[in-house]
C-alpha cells in the first residue's frame, strides 16, 4: 500500500496542493507577460521624457513583473505579490475610481483599468492559498518571541 505524504515547508506548514501551485504559476506568467514587455519596452523606448510620476509607476510595474516572473519559480515564496496586486487593485477601484464615478469624470481608460481591476481581484482571490498564507505568514508574525 502506497502512503500519501504531505510536503512541508520549513516551518512545518503543509504545502499547498499542486493544483493550486499551477494556478498561481499561471498567475504569476499571465501578469508577467502581460505586463513585463509593456512597462520595460516604455522605460527604455519612452516616446517623450517621462514625467516624474510616470517614471515612478512604470517603474513600479517593470520591477513588479520582473519580480512575477520569479514567482513562476517560486509561487510560494512570491506570494506577497499577489496580496500586493490584490491590494493595490482593490484600493484604487475604491479610493480612485468610486469617487471618479460619483463625480462622473470616468474616463475611458478609468473604466477599463477598473475591470482590469474588477477581474484581478476576483482571480487574486481564487488563487490565493488562504490556509497556507495564514499559517505561513499571518500567525507567525503575531507570535512573540522573548
Amino acid at each position: 500500500m502506497k502512503s500519501h505524504t504531505t510536503t512541508h515547508d520549513q516551518e512545518g506548514v503543509p504545502y499547498p496542493p499542486k493544483w493550486r501551485i499551477w494556478l498561481m504559476r499561471a498567475l504569476y506568467f499571465l501578469t508577467f507577460i502581460g505586463l513585463a514587455f509593456e512597462a520595460w519596452d516604455y522605460l527604455l523606448f519612452p516616446p517623450e521624457p517621462l514625467d516624474y510620476i510616470t517614471g515612478v509607476t512604470f517603474s513600479f510595474w517593470a520591477a513588479y513583473a520582473t519580480l512575477m516572473g520569479i514567482g513562476i519559480r517560486y509561487p510560494l515564496k512570491m506570494l506577497p505579490l499577489i496580496l500586493l496586486q490584490l491590494a493595490y487593485k482593490s484600493i484604487w477601484a475604491l479610493t480612485v475610481y468610486l469617487p471618479m464615478k460619483h463625480a462622473g469624470t470616468i474616463t475611458p481608460n478609468a473604466e477599463s483599468f477598473f475591470w482590469v481591476c474588477v477581474t484581478a481581484v476576483i482571480i487574486d482571490t481564487l488563487v490565493i492559498p488562504w490556509g497556507y498564507l495564514f499559517k505561513a505568514f499571518i500567525k507567525p508574525f503575531f507570535k512573540l518571541r522573548v
